[in-house]
């Protein structure tokens, strides 16, 4: 059976710890879970998770990062990735990152800071069955 992952990308640890906290209470160990504190080190886990044949279901990125914004990020992962579903979380985006990130990036949801865990968990949940449903 196929390993799958949700890769969560944020620049403050704090709410990387928060998000696979929130995660793991809901799914427990369904996915392998991940975290990256920059765009750099999450190409290196996709990079890492596709050699050792994990399935990335799921990216979480904040918007405004150092270096590379999330919106770029996300539609990168998008153009190399298609299936997967990319989620962005927030407080900071413009209007125009996220409608760019949306067209570029079909981008599934954005979800702004703070956020709920309930919608964090239906947001996943929904995906899932969205890739599920493909």
């Amino acid at each position: 059976m196929t390993k799958s992952a949700i890769l969560c990308v944020d620049d403050e640890p704090l709410v990387l710890s928060s998000l696979r906290d929130q995660i793991l209470r809901n799914f427990g160990d369904r996915y392998v879970y991940e975290v990256a504190e920059s765009v750099e080190e999450a190409w290196e886990v996709i990079e890492e998770f596709y050699d050792d044949g994990v399935r990335v279901l799921i990216i979480i990125s904040d918007w405004m990062m150092p270096g590379i914004k999330g919106d770029e990020f996300l539609i990168q992962v998008h153009q190399k990735f298609p299936d997967i579903i990319t989620v962005m979380l927030t407080g900071q985006a413009d209007e125009n990152a996220i409608a760019r990130t949306c067209q570029d990036a079909n981008l599934y949801a954005y979800l702004s800071k703070p956020w709920d865990e309930a919608t964090l968990v239906k947001t996943i949940e929904s995906g899932i069955a969205k890739l599920n449903a493909n």
